[in-house]
């Protein structure tokens, strides 16, 4: 299967999901990443949620770094050159959803992504290889490229793994990903 192929499966697989059952299996996420040994980290950057296209709901794991006391960046996206800029979310931060659906700070204290330890990414659908298939704007892909190489890149995936999945050159492979039955190293 080809790429857009992979993005229409999940995506429907996605849209037969109750909110209810992804709100459950969103917490079964949040309660795997609690047992990696990944908490010793500063700064932990968390996708905010799309809730139309049914994402990981991630105010679980937003809980959980609040209440271990880490620093947390959130995206804002540009549209027009794919590239993203990182805030650090604080109480103050104003976040309005841009016309996609998509929560951003409109305010705040830019964090370089040279400084991110910690980096939760959302996916449609990822391989035992951890190579991952995202809605295909490239957006991460770009993103991860500016991160530091040590940086850990967890996926967030609702649905276990494929065999293997399409890749080209851009793409930068997942240190980890979680679902809600288990968590994959790579």
């Amino acid at each position: 299967m080809t790429k857009a192929e992979y993005r229409k499966l999940y995506k429907e697989k996605r849209n037969s999901l109750s909110s209810s059952e992804i709100d459950e299996l969103s917490l079964s996420i949040a309660n795997q990443l609690l047992q990696l040994p990944i908490w010793d980290y500063e700064f932990y950057h968390v996708f905010l949620s799309i809730e139309h296209f049914k994402e990981v709901n991630t105010d679980h794991i937003l809980n959980i770094l609040n209440g271990k006391d880490k620093h947390i960046i959130i995206s804002k996206s540009d549209f027009q050159d794919f590239s993203m800029r990182h805030y650090l979310l604080l109480d103050s931060t104003r976040l309005i959803a841009n016309k996609w659906g998509i929560p951003e700070p409109q305010n705040g204290i830019e964090i370089k992504p040279e400084q991110l330890d910690v980096i939760f990414i959302p996916l449609l659908v990822f391989d035992k290889n951890g190579s991952r298939v995202g809605y295909g704007k490239g957006f991460y892909d770009r993103f991860l490229n500016k991160c530091k190489p040590d940086a850990l890149k967890i996926g967030l995936s609702l649905f276990e793994a494929e065999e293997n999945l399409p890749k080209d050159d851009r793409d930068i492979p997942l240190t980890h990903c979680i679902t809600p039955n288990k968590t994959y190293n790579f």
